[in-house]
């Protein structure tokens, strides 16, 4: 198989790091959010036009679209989360909840899930943002997590090294990993559910079959920090970035590695790239991108192509 990448577009306007992309209802429109506190909206199809949709007053690293409200969830560092209705640019509501950072954010049926750099999730109500629980089973932080609907239950990476499978009915540790030699940055379940890969500041990429969560395979997949794992659509293949300044693609069947995307091979981002996202679009110049966000202050769109 031969893959090939060409880069897309190059969207500028944050003036600090992108820490985190989000999808949204349509595909040609995602999220970013930065170090310079703004959450913007962006297009494919009108590139580098980028819309405001709020500005905070601390790093955001964190973004969730909820899809049933077509609301987007907003992370603000030592402070708490905003509700923004996307559509009229507006806070509808919001909660100051913690004085940590805010790593992650996911929605569960009617609840809002914000992991934090004090150890805790908290568990929210969607509609009121009351508080239902807080789990805190690390000191360390929390800095990920994945959501597995049909066992009712969430994969989280700590700082800790570990993978804790918490349940999202009694909120209890059901299991603990002891996964990885450093900080575990990133998680994400195959779209089939058999697996779980993890990312580390360690620089491996482990594979876990979710049946008993043994480990399946270990990769040495960065030279540094993997920050953030993201599947294709189809569930096909798989990208991963680190602090190494590289985006890799890879096969999803067989975990093996399909194409580097760099600086000097591709005009790739400069420093850390720190999130992606696969977008299911397809458009006149570009289909199937990927897209890149860095602490250079950039966002990426690469075009990505497979042929057999």
């Amino acid at each position: 198989m031969h893959t090939t990448v060409s880069k897309a577009h190059t969207f500028l306007g944050h003036k600090d790091c992108v820490y985190v992309l989000e999808k949204s209802g349509e595909d040609h429109l995602f999220f970013s959010g930065s170090g310079d506190g703004m959450v913007v909206s962006w297009n494919l199809k009108e590139p580098d036009k980028g819309r405001l949709l709020a500005k905070v007053s601390a790093s955001v690293y964190a973004l969730c679209y909820d899809a049933a409200s077509n609301y987007l969830i907003v992370g603000q560092n030592f402070d708490g989360i905003h509700v923004i209705d996307i559509e009229n640019r507006k806070e509808v509501k919001s909660v100051k909840m913690t004085s940590a950072a805010i790593f992650d954010i996911q929605v569960w049926e009617n609840k809002i899930l914000v992991g934090a750099g004090d150890g805790v999730i908290t568990i929210l109500d969607k509609e009121s943002l009351s508080v239902i629980k807080h789990i805190k089973a690390s000191d360390e932080k929390v800095r990920a997590f994945a959501i597995y609907p049909a066992h009712a239950e969430m994969a989280v990476g700590y700082s800790d090294n570990t993978i804790k499978i918490i349940s999202l009915t009694d909120y209890k540790v059901k299991k603990t990993i002891n996964a990885h030699q450093n900080s575990v940055f990133t998680v994400a379940y195959s779209p089939d559910y058999q697996f779980l890969l993890s990312g580390s500041r360690d620089a491996h990429l482990k594979i876990w079959e979710t049946e008993n969560y043994k480990l399946k395979e270990s990769i040495v997949a960065h030279m540094y920090t993997i920050n953030h794992i993201a599947y294709s659509p189809d569930g096909k293949y798989f990208v991963t970035c680190g602090m190494d300044k590289s985006i890799k693609i890879w096969d999803a069947a067989r975990f093996k590695l399909l194409k580097v995307i760099d600086k000097a091979r591709h005009a790739g981002h400069g420093t850390s790239v720190n999130k992606l996202l696969w977008l299911n679009y397809q458009g006149i110049d570009i289909s199937n991108p990927v897209v890149s966000a860095s602490d250079d202050r950039s966002i990426n769109v690469w075009n990505v192509q497979f042929a057999y």
